[in-house]
């Protein structure tokens, strides 16, 4: 039997994917734990990971490392805020679909 932990979801949140579909911004793995990259940001290996970011338009999870670089990057040179994001979007496997075997229990 596996461990149970409680993560909170933003209600209006997509429904999570089946691994290995396509990211839809559901923020399920974000929320459980943080990517080598989140652990970097956030300064911790368990729990929700700093850079996960509601977006209340869209209706879903985005990571802030790929979006709002300039938030962990605060250099005044935007190159080095399109590097930053370039970077993060390899470590994070942007595109590559879900990477998540988190099973989503409801109440």
């Amino acid at each position: 039997m596996s461990a149970q932990r409680v993560i909170e979801i933003h209600p209006d949140a997509p429904r999570k994917p089946a691994e290995g579909a396509a990211c839809n911004g559901c923020g399920v793995c974000c929320s459980a734990e943080p990517c080598p990259l989140g652990m970097l940001l956030s300064r911790r290996r368990r729990g929700a990971c700093a850079a996960l970011a509601w977006e209340p338009d869209q209706h879903r999870y985005v990571c802030d490392a790929l979006v709002r670089p300039q938030r962990f990057v605060p250099l005044p040179w935007r190159w080095t805020q399109r590097a930053f994001a370039r970077w993060a979007r390899r470590l994070v496997a942007a595109g590559h679909g879900c990477d998540s075997s988190v099973e989503v229990l409801t109440r």
